[in-house]
């Protein structure tokens, strides 16, 4: 008896959509997350096709006082080049044509099957502007953790803030200065920006398990995502780092969000250069509500963005990010 992939929906799995009038019900997403660093960042065209290249100035041309009769030594600046690379998120789905006509509505199936690559895709896609590592894994892009991963010892050290901690549950607070000329998400050269779908319709696909060389007609989709990131001046990201999670629930040696907050604000050299936001697991959301309730004097306030309200400190919107984890290894 063949066996179908694990990739490819089953009688089963047709049979847990639908509801008991054989319609294909709303889908209750309990795998769904918030990460509102999608929707807040901002994208540029690379200049290469696979990513960016960057030019940072690296130092200051020498300036003297002179005396009449006497001549100053020209100088220059110098600079440097960087390369930000982007890499290929992609998804492929494939739903027997016959399993999705079995109830007779194929848009609703498939529009539920879509739905589920959706919410891998930029649950995926915001993990890695955190956590992508470039040294480890060539397939991604690197990301901001890898970036601002001392708080001693490196250039960027100073905008690495200690919360504390001499645990492993660790968790991060960012401070993110988002702007063309500051921190800005990438797409390759000549490529679409965003997520992309290909719907190729009803093709004949090579089943890979069951009976060897066998076919079947499905319904075959493509979801794609070329993307990267650009840190253009490191000076405009701040991560506060090694706040202990088990601490900060039972409000014992917890570390004080709101005071590392303001040291994290004055880290920025220029909140006007770009849009500014703090990113945050929902725990440390939690808790930072919870100390804003013990003492109210640090200028969290609630906005309305759009018909939904927002918390803001000193102006700057405060984000949930599902995929900041609760578990970083102590930062040193």
């Amino acid at each position: 008896m063949a066996t179908l992939s694990t990739g490819a929906l089953t009688l089963a799995d047709w049979a847990k959509r639908l509801d008991p009038d054989g319609k294909v019900p709303t889908i209750v997403e309990l795998l769904s997350q918030t990460n509102e660093i999608l929707t807040d960042m901002r994208w540029i065209e690379g200049n290469l096709p696979t990513g960016h290249r960057v030019t940072v100035r690296t130092g200051l041309p020498t300036v003297a006082w002179r005396l009449l009769n006497q001549g100053v030594t020209p100088s220059k600046s110098t600079t440097a080049q960087i390369d930000e690379n982007c890499g290929m998120l992609e998804a492929w789905s494939e739903v027997d044509v016959d399993l999705a006509r079995l109830n007779g509505n194929i848009a609703a199936f498939r529009l539920s099957e879509a739905r589920a690559f959706l919410e891998a895709m930029n649950q995926e896609m915001a993990g890695t502007l955190f956590y992508g590592n470039s040294g480890l894994a060539p397939e991604e892009f690197l990301g901001l953790t890898p970036r601002y991963s001392a708080i001693s010892g490196a250039t960027n050290a100073s905008n690495v803030i200690a919360g504390g901690s001499s645990d492993t549950d660790n968790a991060s607070v960012w401070l993110v200065v988002w702007g063309e000329n500051s921190i800005v998400g990438l797409f390759p050269k000549g490529s679409k920006a965003g997520l992309i779908h290909d719907d190729y319709g009803e093709v004949t696909v090579e089943l890979t398990a069951g009976i060897a060389g066998s076919r079947m007609r499905a319904f075959q989709e493509r979801w794609q995502w070329k993307a990267g990131l650009c840190v253009k001046d490191w000076r405009y990201a701040v991560r506060i780092c090694n706040i202990d999670i088990s601490n900060l629930v039972a409000k014992s040696s917890a570390a004080d969000l709101t005071e590392l907050m303001i040291k994290a604000i004055h880290r920025i050299p220029s909140l006007r250069l770009g849009r500014s936001a703090f990113y945050m697991n929902r725990t440390c959301y939690q808790m930072l509500d919870i100390q804003r309730r013990d003492d109210a004097a640090y200028g969290i306030t609630f906005e309305n963005v759009d018909g939904v309200e927002r918390p803001t400190f000193r102006g700057i919107p405060i984000n949930k990010c599902d995929q900041l984890l609760e578990t970083e290894a102590l930062v040193s």
